[in-house]
């Protein structure tokens, strides 16, 4: 049996394409789950809907410059949504297979894990990096054509990058979900964790004590908020502020972290 399985990692390894059939398979298992364009579509439409209503409920005086008000366009309770979606649907896409032993069956086909786990990423990361895309882009434009102040370009100071940050906030999340996904492999502990860690979590730490803000801001959310946020913080304020170039490397890091702590896991672990 040890020999068949060396066998099998040694085909593995010699073949160049395997990865790829890999990826093309892991994109079958999820676009045939009818649930997930369900979801997906729902949850665009919930977000974009989020930011139409908070616009329209937002009704500013017209007196001065049009200026960005990034919170009607990315709305706190339509991206927290986002949050929830995009990380519990990148954990189902490996806690499923645990809970129905499908994992198995892959792990048998692909004897190399890691490649499995990487493969998962990829394909996660490409859809939700389109969904966060679409979402994040009509969020902007429908928030734009129903204020009534006037609409701003992407050229607007802020604008750009409040728009670069919420797309890219579905892939982070769903990458960190699936991660935890291959760490954990229960499905409700996943869950837990993903809304703990994602959601949760920075709720529990202030700006006012500098390393209760520094825990903060090393979460993805509040990550978030900083790079959405266009007005630069108040240096006489007695909070302690993120900075932007830190809130990028936040969005880098806990996907590249995490994914990298589940392939080592995987590796070393019986299914």
């Amino acid at each position: 049996m040890n020999t068949l399985a060396a066998t099998a990692r040694t085909s593995f390894s010699a073949s160049s394409t395997r990865f790829r059939d890999v990826v093309a398979a892991e994109w079958i298992k999820m676009r045939s789950l009818r649930s997930t364009a369900w979801t997906i579509g729902l949850t665009v439409l919930f977000v974009v809907g989020s930011a139409a209503v908070a616009t329209l409920a937002d009704k500013p005086s017209r007196v001065g410059p049009v200026e960005f008000r990034p919170f009607d366009a990315y709305p706190a309770a339509g991206y927290w949504t986002l949050i929830l979606v995009s990380g519990s649907m990148g954990a189902l896409t490996v806690v499923s297979e645990y809970s129905s032993g499908l994992i198995r069956t892959t792990s048998l086909a692909v004897p190399a894990r890691g490649s499995i786990v990487l493969a998962k990423a990829a394909v996660t990361g490409a859809l939700w990096s389109t969904v966060g895309t679409a979402t994040a882009t009509c969020s902007f434009l429908v928030s734009q054509a129903v204020s009534d102040r006037g609409g701003v370009g992407i050229s607007h100071p802020g604008v750009f990058r409040a728009l670069v940050a919420s797309a890219l906030l579905a892939p982070v999340c769903a990458l960190v979900g699936l991660s935890l996904g291959v760490l954990l492999r229960h499905t409700a502990g996943t869950m837990i964790a993903g809304v703990f860690v994602l959601l949760m979590l920075p709720t529990m730490f202030s700006d006012g004590n500098r390393w209760s803000a520094d825990i903060k801001h090393m979460l993805v959310s509040a990550a978030w908020n900083r790079l959405v946020q266009t007005w630069e913080p108040d240096p006489d304020s007695l909070g302690y502020s993120a900075t932007v170039p830190g809130s990028w490397g936040v969005y880098a890091l806990w996907p590249l972290v995490t994914l990298a702590l589940a392939v080592l896991v995987v590796r070393r672990r019986d299914v």
